[in-house]
């Protein structure tokens, strides 16, 4: 990652980062990080809350997890932790497919097909797809896979059925053939999980995707700043973008 990425920076110098945690943390992001798909969500045409493009709110997810990841290790003998797939999860828990708010491509006819709910299945799909070495042990997958699917929790997410793939109104229904028979396995089990109907309210199985779903709270809430943007959620509709 170039240094003067000042976006980056100003985020890692506002949680006062040390330059070895920096290092650490900058080495953990880089691969998904320079991805060119990742560098368009770092742009205006990807605004995630109000104005805070989406990659910049991953960015900012992925620091408070490595923060909360330290300190949960400070206090906690867990072996089977790791930090690393935190932070992974951190990186590509929003990895949507099109930009939701103000976007007539996003909506559905489906109320639980909507982007809220929708999501983070797109997000393992696109993240199977385009990182693929990522998902190729099968405990770090698990791992992964389940943190996406569940990072909004206590808010549902869509069940996943491979049988019904084509009413999903998924953004991204042509990558699902490249997605690792393996991946969809897991989405498959643990999207049932707390299912209730076409929802599932869960929370990830393991402590790397509470811990990021604890920093996605965090930082959501720091980054919503008015009513429009906090509607927008439930409506898609954001009158502060217009004409930005």
């Amino acid at each position: 990652m170039e240094d003067d990425n000042n976006e980056v920076n100003k985020i890692l110098k506002i949680y006062e980062l040390t330059n070895r945690d920096q290092m650490k943390f900058l080495k953990i992001i880089d691969p998904i990080y320079k991805n060119d798909e990742f560098q368009k969500r770092m742009t205006s045409e990807f605004f995630h809350h109000g104005n805070v493009t989406l990659g910049m709110h991953i960015i900012e997810d992925a620091v408070v997890t490595y923060l909360m990841s330290k300190d949960y290790l400070k206090t906690h003998n867990d072996l089977n932790f790791d930090i690393n797939l935190a932070v992974t999860i951190a990186m590509l828990h929003d990895l949507y497919t099109i930009p939701w708010q103000n976007n007539d491509m996003a909506k559905t006819y489906k109320f639980f097909n909507k982007h809220g709910f929708r999501h983070p299945i797109e997000a393992v799909i696109n993240a199977s797809c385009w990182f693929p070495q990522l998902f190729e042990d099968l405990n770090d997958a698990k791992k992964i896979v389940d943190g996406i699917i569940h990072h909004m929790y206590p808010l549902p997410v869509l069940v996943y059925k491979d049988s019904e793939k084509n009413i999903l109104e998924l953004k991204n229904f042509e990558l699902l053939d490249r997605v690792p028979i393996h991946v969809k396995r897991i989405m498959i089990k643990t999207t049932k999980r707390g299912k209730i109907g076409r929802i599932s309210i869960s929370r990830s199985s393991y402590m790397e995707g509470r811990i990021m779903a604890k920093a996605d709270k965090y930082v959501s809430t720091r980054q919503i700043k008015n009513l429009s943007s906090a509607t927008a959620l439930l409506t898609g509709y954001n009158k502060n973008l217009i004409n930005k």
